[in-house]
């Protein structure tokens, strides 16, 4: 089988101005860091970003320079406290928000990857967030009709994977296995790239068929340096 793995530059030329992207990790911990950095090197915009949870407290990593930079036009998750960024622009109208309950965000970006058309939840019900949703009873329970997510691009973090493609991954892989189905293109930046067969079958989270590049990211160290750097300026761990 062809490798999948190649240049980072040569992976974000399919992310275009404009573009749906979907982006793995929780609050910066398991997110394609690299990727993200080269993003904003590169100034592409106007961007609908999707994320179960915004950028790291206090921004200054991952998604958060997105914000930072306003490449952002409208973010659809279930916050965007986290990032003084995202709170500032959101408060002054410069971007759209689209807010939903984390456990819903997943959900829907899980039924675009199943095809399905969206999701019943009753949470929300009773609250704003019901708002210009169907509702739908069922067994006496009402329900919202939440409308599944899709995107262009998703960008993913594994651990390590194999050159045709197979993720694995370590600690909580949080949001990113489900992202891959959900989007047209997908980007998995990892820290260790190995020969096909290196990774056993019943560690892979992500077969390499839903995987369209594999980019090598910072590595463990440069990774691990990062965070150093952000516990020391704001003197906590998280």
């Amino acid at each position: 089988m062809k490798s999948k793995v190649i240049d980072l530059d040569a992976a974000l030329d399919n992310v275009k101005d404009g573009m749906s992207i979907m982006i793995g990790g929780f609050l910066g911990l398991n997110a394609p860091l690299a990727c993200i950095d080269r993003m904003v090197e590169r100034g592409i915009k106007d961007l609908t970003l999707i994320t179960a949870v915004n950028s790291y407290v206090g921004g200054g990593l991952g998604i958060g320079k997105l914000f930072e930079n306003h490449q952002i036009k409208k973010y659809i998750g279930s916050h965007v406290g986290t990032c003084p960024a995202a709170t500032e622009q959101h408060v002054k109208g410069e971007i759209e928000v689209e807010y939903f309950p984390q456990g819903t965000v997943v959900e829907k970006i899980r039924a675009g990857g199943a095809g399905l058309g969206g999701v019943l939840t009753p949470v929300g019900v009773g609250t704003l967030m019901e708002e210009g949703k169907q509702k739908i009873e069922i067994d006496g329970q009402t329900y919202l009709v939440e409308k599944a997510l899709k995107a262009d691009v998703a960008i993913i973090k594994g651990y390590k994977a194999d050159k045709v493609g197979n993720i694995l991954y370590r600690g909580t892989p949080n949001t990113n296995p489900l992202m891959p189905l959900a989007a047209d293109y997908v980007i998995a930046e990892v820290d260790y790239i190995v020969e096909p067969g290196e990774i056993a079958p019943d560690q892979v989270g992500t077969p390499g068929i839903l995987i369209d590049a594999v980019v090598m990211g910072y590595g463990e160290e440069k990774t691990h340096e990062i965070f150093r750097n952000i516990w020391i300026r704001d003197k906590k761990l998280a």
